[in-house]
């Protein structure tokens, strides 16, 4: 009996650990279901928080000092998922990145503004502009955050369906938890 409530103990713990099952967007982009992970429950994570984003999962991940704190469904801007190159290419920057501001967004309920672009960033856009891969008079752009979606928009991130300028989007209540705990300062991994 004890052996049998073990199992099924551990099964069922397997299985909440598991990832969330895949499935394929409008592009046929395969990335895990729009499924909030968490251990914590409610809690507040412990300080310091770090937060990366993998573009490859639609994923943005929270870390804080204990560990693994929450994984939220997120997208992004251009289809390609490609590092932003210069201002106006809807890419979303990849690198190692700061929160440098937060405010309440009309239209994005709230913003988390970074800090692209880097040194790294700007050392990457002269690179590909002396190449000519982008235009001489090309600019590397500005305003990169974490934000979320219109009102009655959600769908767009149960969907993967990226439609942003480059930011990183959420859904309205995950911005809103992520807001009352990521400070100015707190770091920001950006990778495919």
């Amino acid at each position: 009996m004890k052996t049998t409530l073990l199992r099924s103990g551990l099964i069922a713990a397997a299985f909440f650990l598991l990832p969330a099952h895949r499935i394929a967007n409008a592009d046929g982009h395969v990335a895990h279901a729009p499924v909030r992970k968490t251990l914590k429950g409610f809690s507040l994570p412990s300080q310091p928080v770090r937060i990366v984003i993998d573009k490859s999962a639609y994923e943005l991940q929270v870390y804080d000092a204990q560990g693994w704190y929450a994984t939220y469904p997120v997208v992004f801007g251009n289809n390609s998922l490609a590092d932003k190159c210069m201002e106006g290419d809807r890419c979303t920057p990849e690198g190692d990145f700061r929160i440098i501001n937060k405010r309440v967004h009309n239209k994005w309920s709230r913003f988390l503004g970074i800090d692209y672009p880097t040194a790294q960033s700007i050392a990457r856009f002269q690179e590909l502009k002396r190449r000519g891969k982008i235009p001489a008079t090309a600019t590397p752009g500005a305003g990169v955050g974490i934000h979320g979606t219109w009102p009655n928009d959600e769908y767009m991130i149960d969907r993967y369906s990226n439609w942003t300028n480059g930011c990183i989007a959420m859904k309205n209540e995950d911005v809103q938890e992520l807001y009352q705990y990521a400070t100015v300062g707190t770091p920001v991994q950006i990778r495919r």
